[in-house]
């Protein structure tokens, strides 16, 4: 966390002493640059990770679900989106590296890698980087990949195979975590309904219908 507020403040001092374009489209340029794109993939999903939290908890006081803010869940759920924006931000360099073009048969092989190795890969990192913050972390991992796993992995292959052949097949790699988090805010909601329900338990084999 401290290095990414020291680099957020080497940018700043980039702006200030570029020349004379707007300031958006120079934030722009230096944050999406090769130097510091893995702080800005960073601190996208972080920013986001929360934002989605933080609706998500005044959504369950606003119905009674909970009686008042939980700002350390907040963090933790911003703790998970670091840790998630540093997988996201290797993994569309190794993909693009391992995949290469633009065709619809390469991006049809960019979403089953997708979807078949990184997704699982995600889920499991997003319960075990919260865990860590509770009272018995292994424990607490193994039983809500148990019981949640299924739940958002079936969310994932609802949200993200349409979404993903936009960014697959018109964006450059830079902005992949940016259009990623962007999409994601409204599944950062779900996510953290789902991390935070207790009574979630896994689906039963004879109750799928298939893919959601």
């Amino acid at each position: 966390m401290q290095s990414l507020g020291i680099t957020w403040r080497k940018i700043a001092t980039s702006v200030r002493a570029s020349g004379p374009v707007s300031h958006f489209k120079r934030i722009l340029k230096v944050a999406f640059s090769d130097k510091y794109l893995f702080y800005t993939n960073v601190t996208i999903s972080m920013g986001l990770s929360s934002l989605g939290d933080i609706c998500e908890q005044h959504y369950e006081i606003y119905i009674d679900q909970q009686e008042k803010f939980d700002i350390k869940r907040t963090m933790h759920m911003a703790f998970s989106g670091v840790a998630v924006g540093v997988l996201c931000h290797n993994w569309y360099k190794v993909l693009d590296k391992l995949i290469v073009g633009k065709t619809l048969d390469m991006v049809a092989k960019k979403l089953f890698l997708d979807q078949m190795v990184f997704s699982p890969i995600m889920i499991v990192t997003f319960f075990g980087s919260l865990a860590l913050f509770e009272e018995n972390p292994l424990e607490n991992f193994k039983e809500e990949v148990k019981d949640k796993f299924v739940t958002l992995y079936r969310a994932e292959w609802m949200v993200w195979p349409p979404a993903q052949i936009v960014n697959f097949y018109f964006l450059p790699t830079r902005y992949r975590v940016l259009y990623d988090n962007t999409i994601s805010l409204g599944y950062d909601v779900y996510t953290s309904q789902v991390k935070h329900n207790k009574s979630l338990k896994s689906i039963p084999k004879d109750s799928k219908n298939g893919s959601s």
